[in-house]
């Protein structure tokens, strides 16, 4: 099944420096539920993917590579495959990112257009629910990615100026009786905190909740409509 997505989200930073948070895939891909990196060969990234949707679990193993990267006009190009390690199911997506400025000043607006082709169980969804999944899933990706770059300016702002002068201060350190330096011990920047890893996309709240949400409403009204139906043709007999 061949599916055309749009999605967007915006970066809390520049679009100078949006580029080199996303090009950093090792760093960001924690961000993404369930998936992770599993080597880096220059241009082309290997990684797998888990997705879990009740008793349902798959994993993708495959690889992506960047097809363009022209940094001028701030724009990406990949291609990624994969297939299911225990089934014969597949993916394979053509990705165009374009980085532009937000309506936020110091904002990174990232306009995504994919190409995506799926096979097997996945294709199931059908393509009414993929847009929505995948809308969801860049959602939570870009909350993610916020919280990684807050933690990451947080801790800069915080990190004691006795960091960035340590080095001064221990070539400028008193000798010792011996005629050595006592160099005293520098104080370490705390290091900002990962994302936390969500081991596998739960499906079940990106597919079944959304659905649920959309039937409920017309199974209630349609309850609504029947019970009084019947009371009328009572009231007439």
């Amino acid at each position: 099944m061949a599916i055309e997505l749009e999605n967007e989200f915006t970066v809390p930073v520049p679009p100078e420096q949006a580029w080199d948070v996303l090009l950093d895939v090792e760093r960001i891909a924690p961000c993404m539920p369930g998936a992770s990196v599993l080597a880096v060969n220059g241009e082309e990234i290997e990684g797998q993917v888990k997705v879990k949707l009740g008793p349902l679990s798959l994993t993708y193993k495959g690889t992506a590579k960047f097809t363009d990267k022209d940094q001028a006009s701030h724009t990406i190009a990949i291609e990624a495959s994969g297939k299911e390690t225990r089934g014969g199911g597949t993916a394979s997506a053509t990705v165009q990112a374009t980085l532009k400025p937000a309506d936020v000043t110091g904002s990174t607006l990232v306009s995504i257009h994919t190409s995506l082709n799926v096979t097997g169980r996945p294709a199931q969804f059908g393509r009414s629910l993929l847009p929505e999944v995948s809308g969801k899933l860049i959602a939570q990706f870009a909350s993610n990615l916020e919280a990684m770059i807050s933690a990451d300016n947080a801790t800069v702002e915080t990190a004691p100026p006795e960091t960035v002068e340590a080095s001064a201060e221990t070539s400028a350190a008193p000798e010792t009786p011996g005629g050595a330096a006592a160099a005293e011990p520098a104080m370490v920047a705390p290091v900002a905190p990962a994302p936390q890893r969500e081991e596998s996309l739960n499906a079940f709240k990106f597919v079944v909740i959304p659905v649920l949400k959309r039937v409920l409403p017309v199974a209630a009204i349609g309850a609504g409509v029947t019970i009084l139906i019947r009371r009328l043709l009572r009231r007439k007999a």
